[in-house]
């Protein structure tokens, strides 16, 4: 059996979805959360049941999600470029990212402010970082990450998004995170920064994917220490004026919390970490 992290993303964007990664932790189902701690859904008194759901578990790492693009605001005082006072949405980023408008520095106080709230939080560094939308494979936002990390989480160990050579054939984005994650694992080992072994879990988010077909492709070939990413919750309008992605979120909440659900893990040669 491979040990693989299952990776619940966006706790704190809304409280239904926190609620929900919640009680898959406290079953077992996943075994790590991604924070958003800038998102409207995360505060102190989230943090503590977080904290609390994780300690009874058996074992569960609370990382922070790296957040730089709309709709949500920076917590730094210096972060540009924004649009009224929010980031850019993805596109948008990615195209100041490969056009040289993102600077470092700027991107590095954000990183900063960002692990200064979580510790703030949960009173330490968080086990892990990656990105909200995958930003932090994005070149000057790799590299102001990594160097903050060394200095303010240097325990922490950071998401590639990289396939595994043998996993399932992907989408267009799993190729467009395998090509991007190349120059990121290198970077992540100059500065002496682990990072998974693997990783799987995207697919195109509409309204009609079968995440049920879906969820055995991603552990095809996953290797120890592999992750599989996913996005539990439940919908609610505050969910609804943030994301796009709503109702499929509770179609994954419900395959995880279904009694054959480990069964699933054990026929495909994995168990969580």
């Amino acid at each position: 059996m491979n040990r693989i992290w299952l990776v619940a993303d966006d706790y704190g964007m809304t409280l239904p979805v926190n609620g929900a990664i919640r009680d898959l932790i406290a079953r077992g189902r996943i075994n790590a959360t991604s924070v958003m701690v800038g998102a409207p859904g995360f505060n102190a008194y989230e943090a503590k049941l977080l904290a609390d759901v994780v300690a009874d578990a058996r074992h569960a790492a609370i990382g922070l999600h790296f957040t730089l693009t709309a709709p949500f605001k920076p917590l730094g005082d210096d972060y540009a470029p924004l649009k009224d006072g929010k980031f850019l949405s993805l596109g948008r980023t990615m195209a100041a990212s490969f056009l040289g408008h993102l600077e470092r520095m700027a991107i590095a106080e954000e990183v900063r402010a960002q692990i200064d709230m979580f510790k703030a939080a949960f009173g330490r560094a968080p086990d892990y970082i990656d990105g909200h939308q995958h930003v932090q494979l994005l070149a000057p936002v790799t590299d102001a990450l990594l160097a903050v990390m060394k200095q303010d989480a240097p325990g922490a160990w950071v998401r590639q998004c990289g396939r595994a050579p043998n996993a399932a054939s992907g989408d267009r984005k799993a190729m467009l995170l395998d090509f991007l994650s190349h120059r990121f694992r290198k970077r992540a080992a100059a500065n002496g920064i682990a990072t998974n072994a693997a990783f799987a879990g995207t697919y195109d988010f509409g309204p009609d994917a079968d995440f049920a077909a879906l969820f055995p492709n991603f552990l095809r070939g996953m290797p120890e220490r592999g992750l599989v990413m996913c996005h539990p919750g439940v919908v609610d309008d505050a969910l609804v004026a943030l994301d796009s992605l709503t109702a499929l979120r509770e179609r994954e909440y419900a395959y995880f919390k279904d009694d054959r659900f480990p069964a699933i893990l054990a026929a495909n040669g994995v168990e969580l970490l």
